[in-house]
C-alpha cells in the first residue's frame, strides 16, 4: 500500500491555492509499489510500471503505402512518360523473392514488402495499363509510397514510458511490435462512503427530510472511469464514534478513502474531527468554487479527502483534487489538464482570489462559431447542471469579471473524468 507521512501536504495558510495544492500532490504522494503482469486484452487503463522497448522494427520491413505499381526509380524518364514491363504480382503476406529488373514493375498491394531493387511505388489509379505493360508518368519523387522498415518505430526504442496511462492505441502499439503482456501497477484501492443522517439510499423507504443518496453513485464511477478498485461502505451517519472507526478501518486496506458531506464547521459536521482524532488533517479548505470546504488528510499511511456534500461541489473538487492524487497514487505521469478556449455568451462576477467554476453547454453563436452558455441554475446541489451543460467554464483567481465576448478555459466533462 502507498504510504503517506503525516506532513506530506503541510500546509499552514486559510485556503490552498488550487496551483499549490497541485504542486504540494505532484511532490509528495508516492506511488504503490506493487506491480503485476496483464494481458494486452486487460491492459487498457493501466499505468506502465516499467519502459517498455521494441524488439522488432516497426514496420519490419520495407513495403508499399499504397495499391499500384513497385518500380525502380533510376530507369524513369525525368521530362515524359516511361513504358514498364510488368515482371510480377506481390500481395501482402507474401515474400518478395524476385527482384526488379531494369525496365520493369511489378504489380504491388498495400503491405506487400518491396521486392529486391524497387524504391518507389505509383498509385494504380495515376498509371496507364497497356497489355503486359504499365505507361507511368513523370515527375514522381523517389521513395513515394514507400514506408521503410523502422519509420515508426525503431528496435531498441522506447515505446510505451513508465507512467504511461494506457488507452487503445497505445495496446495497439504493444501489439504492433509483437509484445502480449505489460508490466503494471497494481490498481489503487479507494474507499467510499456518503455521510449524513438525510441520506439513503435509493430504492429504500425516504422520511420526509431526506434525500437519496446521489454522490456515491457519481464519485464510483468517477473513480471506475480512472480505472481505480472501489469498496462501496454506503452510508454513514453523523455518529463521529462511528465515523471515527469506519474511516480508520478502512485505511488499513485501502490507499485512498473518499467520503463526502461532513466536512465543513458545522455542529454536525463530524468527518473532518474523526480524521483529526485518527490522523493528521492537513488541509481542509481549498480556494475553489464550488467546493471551497475539501479536507485532506493522511489516516494511518492511507490518504484521506472529504469532499463537499453538495454533489456539484463533490463533482468539481474530485476533478480538481481527488483526480490528481489518484494519477500519482497510481503511478501515473503527470497529466495536467489544459483548457481549451471557449468565447464566452454570457457576463459573470466573481471574488478574487479563488478558482472558480461555471457550468456551461456549448453552442453555436449568431457568427457560427462555438461558444459557452451558462447554465441558469446555478445551486451547487442542481445536478441537472451537470447533466445537461457539457463542461465547465475555468476562471482564473485574479479575475473578477467577464463579459460577453470574452475568452476563456474550457474544461470538457470527458476530459475532467479521464
Amino acid at each position: 500500500m502507498a504510504q503517506l507521512t503525516d506532513d506530506c501536504f503541510a500546509f499552514s495558510g486559510p485556503l490552498l491555492p488550487i496551483a499549490d495544492m497541485e504542486r504540494l500532490i505532484a511532490e509528495r504522494v508516492q506511488p504503490v509499489k506493487e506491480t503485476e503482469p496483464v494481458s494486452l486484452a486487460k491492459a487498457r487503463g493501466r499505468v506502465v510500471a516499467k519502459d517498455v522497448i521494441a524488439p522488432i522494427d516497426l514496420p519490419p520491413f520495407d513495403n508499399s503505402a499504397v495499391d499500384g505499381y513497385a518500380v525502380r526509380h533510376s530507369d524513369l524518364d525525368p521530362k515524359a512518360e516511361t513504358r514498364l514491363e510488368v515482371s510480377g504480382r506481390l500481395a501482402a503476406g507474401h515474400d518478395a523473392v524476385r527482384p526488379v529488373g531494369p525496365g520493369q514493375a511489378v504489380r504491388i498491394f498495400t503491405g506487400a514488402p518491396m521486392p529486391p531493387g524497387a524504391d518507389t511505388v505509383f498509385m494504380q489509379e495515376d498509371v496507364q495499363t497497356k497489355g503486359d505493360s504499365v505507361l507511368v508518368p513523370a515527375g514522381l519523387k523517389p521513395s513515394a509510397n514507400r514506408r521503410l522498415a523502422g519509420e515508426d518505430v525503431r528496435k531498441g526504442s522506447v515505446v510505451l514510458p513508465a507512467g504511461r496511462r494506457l488507452d487503445a492505441q497505445d495496446v495497439a502499439l504493444a501489439a504492433a511490435i509483437g509484445v502480449t503482456e505489460l508490466d503494471v501497477r497494481r490498481r489503487v484501492r479507494a474507499a467510499l462512503f456518503s455521510t449524513g443522517d438525510e441520506i439513503v439510499e435509493p430504492g429504500k423507504p425516504r422520511p420526509a427530510a431526506a434525500l437519496y443518496d446521489a454522490n456515491r453513485y457519481l464519485l464510483g464511477g468517477m473513480l471506475d472511469r480512472l480505472g481505480t478498485e472501489v469498496t462501496d461502505l454506503g452510508i454513514l451517519k453523523d455518529d463521529p464514534d462511528a465515523l471515527e472507526k469506519a474511516i480508520g478501518a478502512a485505511a488499513r486496506n485501502h490507499d485512498l478513502v473518499l467520503t463526502s458531506g461532513g466536512v465543513s464547521t458545522g455542529e454536525a459536521d463530524h468527518v473532518k474531527s474523526a480524521v483529526e482524532k485518527i490522523g493528521k488533517l492537513v488541509f481542509w479548505r481549498v480556494a475553489i468554487k464550488p467546493g471551497r470546504p475539501v479536507a485532506m488528510g493522511v489516516v494511518g499511511g492511507s490518504a484521506f479527502i472529504g469532499l463537499p456534500g453538495n454533489p456539484v461541489a463533490a463533482f468539481v473538487t474530485f476533478a480538481r483534487v481527488v483526480r490528481p492524487v489518484l494519477l500519482r497514487l497510481a503511478g501515473a505521469t503527470p497529466e495536467p489538464l489544459t483548457a481549451l478556449p471557449v468565447r464566452l455568451a454570457f457576463a459573470y462576477k466573481k471574488k478574487i482570489g479563488r478558482r472558480e467554476y461555471v457550468r456551461v453547454a456549448l453552442r453555436p453563436g449568431p457568427d457560427g462559431a462555438i461558444e459557452a452558455v451558462k447554465h441558469p441554475q446555478e445551486g451547487a446541489g442542481v445536478i441537472t447542471s451537470l447533466t445537461e451543460t457539457d463542461g465547465l467554464a475555468e476562471l482564473a483567481e485574479d479575475t473578477t469579471t467577464i463579459k460577453p465576448g470574452d475568452t476563456v478555459g474550457f474544461l470538457s466533462y470527458s476530459t475532467l473524468m479521464s
